[in-house]
């Protein structure tokens, strides 16, 4: 049975959802460890065991994120264009921050000096942090709206400053970010350790959870009384062929509250959100660390969902140029592309959701000081 386009537009605006889904609950862990790495480690070999947690599987984690960009570009191109255009020095940002985590992760602990291994210590934590920070400010900036514009030969011009990205609500929302990856990092630890580092990872996760909970509600209502919001007046037929211009998009208080107003059913989301970090945090109080990770993971990503329902259709909205606003409509490639890409990823993605369950399963179990320091085991 073959598929119409409007339904694959549709498939791939969820399947891009998954992607980042997946890689806040694979790599978002991750990112929650490093930026833990300096304040829960009291001692080298304490530093160590939590290097030791993540170290293992933490490349196959960033594929999510290296997938979600791939498919991104491959599915709406335009959006790839003017969003990486728009934000290029805080992804730059944020790639010289990750750097810190390959390299730190392989010599930090190969020179046996206690300022050489701090300092990698620190760039860990900067490895963790600001990535984790920076994902929370893009998302803050694509619903504030990006000043861009096309003109009639549909080329792009983007008119915004670096400074210009650090508005106040894409701040909180860079906090709800690092707030809430940190929490996942540290329930993660609190599975993977011992006391005393257990009892250390427990208390952060409540700390960080705390704060996750209260800047996510302020987001929200500064969402609904705070920023306008963008909404299609009207568009073209369903049949005709896609073109960015030819809509007419107001902006406007509350409209981002719209599809919970029209589809009460997607209020499930921001529901979502907060129950899982609840849950969460309350399975991490009576030290049920796993169970407290899957509730982790469905928070994050009722957080996600919840930016996504916000929005839909839009994708990357514009300030400077309303019209100019990419939709999941009017911004993808080809149906040709759409479909061959559809076909690859429903024989790819369970491959690599399996191979992950069976690398995890694998590498299961507690790290502990005396795991790290015995010499017939390759640790970091």
């Amino acid at each position: 049975m073959m598929l119409d386009y409007d339904t694959l537009k549709f498939i791939w605006w969820l399947l891009v959802g998954v992607l980042l889904i997946g890689f806040a609950v694979s790599g978002g862990y991750d990112l929650g460890v490093g930026a833990l790495l300096p304040f829960l480690g009291k001692s080298d070999i304490e530093r160590r065991v939590i290097l030791n947690t993540g170290g293992s599987t933490w490349e196959g984690n960033q594929v999510w994120l290296v997938t979600a960009v791939g498919a991104i570009f491959a599915v709406w191109p335009a959006v790839y264009a003017s969003a990486f255009s728009g934000f290029y020095f805080v992804v730059m940002l944020m790639l010289f921050a990750l750097f810190f985590r390959p390299v730190g992760i392989e010599y930090r602990s190969k020179v046996p000096d206690a300022r050489w291994r701090n300092a990698w210590d620190w760039g860990l934590f900067v490895a963790g942090a600001v990535p984790a920070f920076v994902f929370g400010i893009v998302f803050g900036n694509v619903l504030l709206g990006i000043p861009f514009s096309y003109d009639d030969t549909l080329r792009s011009t983007y008119t915004g400053t670096f400074f210009g990205l650090l508005h106040p609500f894409a701040l909180l929302c860079g906090v709800v970010s690092l707030s809430m990856l940190t929490m996942h990092g540290a329930i993660y630890l609190q599975i993977r350790t011992d006391d005393p580092l257990q009892q250390r990872a427990k208390r952060a996760a409540l700390l960080a959870g705390g704060l996750v909970l209260v800047t996510f509600a302020l987001a929200g209502i500064w969402v609904a009384i705070g920023i306008s919001g963008y909404r299609i007046v009207s568009m073209p037929a369903a049949d005709a062929v896609p073109n960015i211009l030819v809509k007419v998009v107001e902006y406007a208080p509350g409209a981002w509250l719209d599809n919970y107003r029209t589809y009460p059913w997607t209020r499930a989301a921001p529901v979502l959100a907060f129950s899982g970090i609840v849950i969460a945090l309350l399975l991490s109080r009576v030290n049920r660390a796993g169970l407290a990770f899957i509730a982790s993971g469905t928070g994050l990503a009722g957080v996600i969902l919840t930016a996504g329902v916000s929005m839909f259709p839009f994708v990357l909205p514009s300030s400077s140029s309303p019209s100019s606003s990419l939709t999941a409509w009017d911004a993808t490639s080809s149906y040709l592309t759409l479909t061959w890409m559809l076909f690859a990823a429903l024989v790819l993605l369970p491959i690599v959701m399996a191979y992950t369950t069976w690398v995890y399963r694998v590498m299961r179990g507690k790290v502990t000081a005396q795991h790290v320091s015995d010499p017939t085991h390759s640790n970091y």
